[in-house]
């Protein structure tokens, strides 16, 4: 998903796709924006980035995040093909399961980053990000075996995500699981979310580091959920959340985004993903390429910057040594409202041999601005 562009909602293309909850977030007053083909909710009225920032970190948030893509892959080796072809290793998991990985090109530059639900051996839910669905769809669909078939299910489905501490009560007083293990997921009927007779995916996931729920529904469904989810959220003083904070609050939690942190120019090595690579297995989109770099290491990582300052860093801002020369570039950054100060990530040289504790100066708007490197997360989130 692409960094956000401010734009107010008249002035929205035509062109955009637009979520199964747009009107509900005219209702709210919510200022949209495009983010990867979509016109979505930046922010509400009523709330901003702080207060739904705060809500998400203390109590719970609710998201639109249905620019998602949805990809289905079926047919008898399924589950094989897509390990064939996606870095992370599906043979870990078992159905009812979902693991984080990367769809790369042969150079190792990722295409996407992405979610894998693995419901069976022949049954493979892809949840990538909103601009590369295409792109994923059509990689998977050129190389996929007879019998095996990939569907874009993009527009099918909406994606609501219940996050923070008080998720788990929200989804409860609806009749929806909530007792399944981090990374895994429960088909579920939602007749006390308002959807008689329909079901729902209620994942154990979220871009947000809190203890957290996403919830996969058929786009005609999406209005009576939503609804019933801020009912339900009522007690525990749930607020609907834009896109705006789900930046901050991944940014807090060092998660890549990509197109900044993750790119065909950045690879899992790069971007510390390391560990989402199945690097004992025989074949993957990639694998030679990324194989190379690992063994010689990577001429640039990613880390975290602390402000010491009152600076804010910012995509493509130069990070420089002390004084000295240029060691890398801001990928992402922002002002954390949990810690009050300027954070981001940045691609830092190898060769700089920076390492955690060390300052550096970043150019915010020609000022050089004092930051500190370190490892993120940047804040402890509640217990997943």
């Amino acid at each position: 998903m692409p960094a956000p562009g401010r734009s107010g909602g008249d002035g929205m293309s035509e062109e955009l796709r637009r979520s199964p909850l747009h009107e509900r977030h005219v209702a709210l007053g919510a200022k949209f924006a495009a983010f990867g083909g979509w016109e979505m909710p930046l922010e509400y009225a009523g709330g901003g980035v702080l207060r739904e920032h705060a809500a998400v970190r203390e109590g719970v948030g609710v998201f639109d995040v249905s620019h998602l893509g949805k990809a289905r892959v079926s047919g008898p080796g399924a589950a094989d093909f897509v390990n064939a072809c996606l870095t992370n290793d599906l043979g870990r998991i078992a159905p009812g399961q979902a693991q984080y990985t990367l769809c790369c090109a042969a150079d190792g530059g990722v295409v996407d980053d992405l979610i894998a639900y693995l419901h069976a051996d022949d049954h493979v839910l892809l949840v990538p990000n909103a601009a590369n669905t295409a792109e994923v769809v059509r990689r998977l669909a050129a190389a996929a075996p007879p019998g095996v078939t990939v569907t874009d299910e993009h527009e099918a489905h909406a994606v609501l995500a219940v996050q923070g501490p008080r998720s788990a009560e929200v989804l409860a007083g609806l009749g929806l699981p909530t007792g399944h293990d981090y990374m895994s997921f429960a088909v579920a009927p939602l007749d006390g979310a308002g959807a008689s007779g329909a079901t729902g995916v209620v994942c154990r996931t979220g871009y947000t580091g809190e203890h957290g729920y996403e919830l996969v529904v058929r786009a005609g469904d999406a209005p009576a959920v939503w609804d019933a989810l801020l009912k339900a959220g009522g007690a525990a003083d749930a607020r609907p959340c834009g896109l705006a904070a789900r930046d901050t609050l991944r940014t807090e939690m060092g998660y890549p985004l990509h197109g900044q942190d993750l790119s065909a120019e950045i690879t899992p090595v790069q971007a510390r993903c390391g560990w989402a690579v199945g690097w004992s297995k025989p074949a993957f989109w990639g694998r030679e390429a990324l194989a190379a770099e690992k063994a010689a290491g990577p001429r640039r990582q990613l880390w975290g910057l602390r402000s010491t300052d009152r600076g804010i860093p910012r995509p493509h801002m130069a990070v420089h040594l002390p004084g000295g020369a240029r060691a890398g570039e801001v990928t992402s950054g922002t002002f954390s409202p949990t810690l009050r100060v300027g954070i981001g990530l940045a691609l830092l040289d190898t060769a700089a041999g920076l390492a955690e504790g060390d300052p550096v100066e970043v150019d915010v708007r020609g000022r050089r601005s004092t930051m500190t490197v370190v490892k993120p997360p940047f804040v402890t989130p509640s217990v997943r």
